[in-house]
């Protein structure tokens, strides 16, 4: 097939449908055309910017009709960046974009058409909502410049107000970056592999207040380091833990596997659900702390527990899915392969006044089998894994396990729906899917489903 159209040719275009990732797709000739900033419903004059054998890209040199669904966005680098990709797209709609980008992957991933999915749950006001914050830092101009990579790119955007963040961490960046310029720290420069700073990690507690910050850097030698974390304290005296993350690997991941304490303690404590969580800076914790309950919450009406229901809460993280559950329940088993949130969770556990938990470190796929030998048989399993989704053998230890319903909680609705072919093949059931909104403003959604045995 011919390709219809060349680089730098400008066209006048419908847009037609919006892409998983927030794009406006046109076609030419049957031909995909992806144009970001712009929505359906919209004619756009644009221009080709990129082309290939599938597909091309292009940018919107003009918005000739617009959606009656757009929404003004102040400032464009939240749309290039990749920070908020939905902002201008009414919330409603974002909502409505969500649910069907859930029931997509149910038809076309797990071929399960007569599977509902509900409308999604979303948040009264969905903006400065997120409690972490990662950003990245270079020189720029002579100046540590904090903000946010263009996508599909290391090219750092400056960018002060994120809109998605807790506004306190958007003030709170600003502050630590004035103090680190003081100090003349130096910025890391990705490509020569030089430079001490990498990134400023915030997080903030939702109801605490108490905040974090982590300085990830080069180094292990942190010139006036203690002085620095002081005098961040002094600024900001809601902060009760500056650590210092060493990262000396050419590598994207953020965070290095060596830490220490430069002020204060290793760890914030924030409530959820009325439970109390000590949070590391290596741990998992929801950065949308009000629809992270909402989701719980949920998920525990699905589950439907009772005083006899021996649980288990894999992929535990620092232990909210079964701390917060585990008065309801006879006991509590967690799992969790980052060692310092199964130390969080355990002090949770004693932090709560919880003594019918058990929690160990490693992967799940691995410690199920090791439970279901000794004799554990719980009737409910939660799980919430990363992105990727679950593996095959968890699926199969965890079916081995005959629960009575397993309740899956998703960040990734597409390794979701694959799973669910599994469970299916394994005598399990899914009932309705519920999309419910942890992140607005972007194109993530969360989910939540019970699989019960047939």
């Amino acid at each position: 097939m011919e390709v219809p159209v060349k680089k730098n040719q400008e066209l006048e275009v419908e847009i037609i449908d919006l892409t998983h990732q927030a794009m406006g797709v046109a076609k030419i000739d049957g031909f995909p055309v992806f144009i970001e900033n712009t929505l359906p419903q919209e004619n756009a004059r644009i221009k080709i910017i990129k082309v290939g054998k599938k597909f091309a890209i292009g940018k919107c040199l003009e918005l000739i009709k617009t959606s009656p669904h757009r929404q003004e966005v102040e400032n464009e680098d939240l749309l290039r960046t990749g920070i908020a990709p939905l902002s201008h797209l009414s919330y409603p709609q974002q909502l409505l974009f969500k649910q069907d980008q859930v029931e997509n992957v149910i038809k076309k991933v797990a071929k399960m058409p007569e599977i509902k999915v509900a409308p999604t749950m979303g948040m009264k006001k969905p903006d400065s909502y997120r409690n972490k914050a990662q950003i990245p830092v270079q020189k720029i101009h002579g100046q540590l410049t904090t903000g946010f990579y263009h996508k599909n790119s290391h090219r750092l955007v400056s960018v002060d107000d994120f809109m998605i963040q807790d506004k306190k961490i958007d003030q709170v960046i600003a502050i630590v970056r004035e103090i680190l310029q003081f100090y003349k720290v130096k910025a890391y420069n990705e490509q020569a592999h030089e430079g001490f700073l990498r990134h400023i990690i915030i997080r903030r507690g939702h109801y605490s207040h108490e905040m974090m910050v982590v300085l990830v850097t080069r180094k292990e030698k942190f010139f006036k380091g203690p002085e620095i974390a002081q005098k961040i304290h002094e600024r900001l005296p809601e902060v009760v833990s500056v650590m210092q993350n060493i990262n000396s690997e050419q590598t994207n991941v953020i965070l290095g596997e060596q830490e220490k304490v430069l002020y204060g303690q290793a760890y914030l404590t924030d409530q959820l659900l009325g439970k109390q969580f000590r949070i590391s800076a290596k741990s998992f914790y929801q950065i949308n702390t009000e629809q992270a309950e909402v989701l719980y919450q949920k998920a525990f009406e699905l589950a439907d527990l009772k005083a006899t229901d021996v649980v288990v809460d894999a992929y535990a993280g620092i232990g909210t899915i079964g701390l917060s559950i585990a008065e309801k329940v006879q006991h509590v088993y967690g799992m969790e392969i980052v060692p310092q949130a199964v130390e969080d969770a355990m002090a949770n556990a004693k932090l709560n006044g919880i003594a019918n938990t058990t929690y160990l470190p490693g992967k799940a796929e691995k410690i199920l089998p090791q439970w279901q030998k000794e004799g554990i048989k719980p009737n409910v399993i939660f799980v919430d894994p990363p992105r990727k989704g679950l593996d095959e053998s968890f699926i199969s230890a965890a079916c081995a396990m005959v629960p009575e319903k397993v309740v899956y909680i998703s960040c990734n609705p597409a390794t979701m729906a694959r799973d669910l072919v599994t469970f299916a093949e394994n005598g399990y059931h899914t009932n309705e899917v519920q999309p419910v909104d942890l992140f607005p403003q972007t194109t993530h959604v969360e989910t939540v489903t019970t699989l019960e045995r047939i």
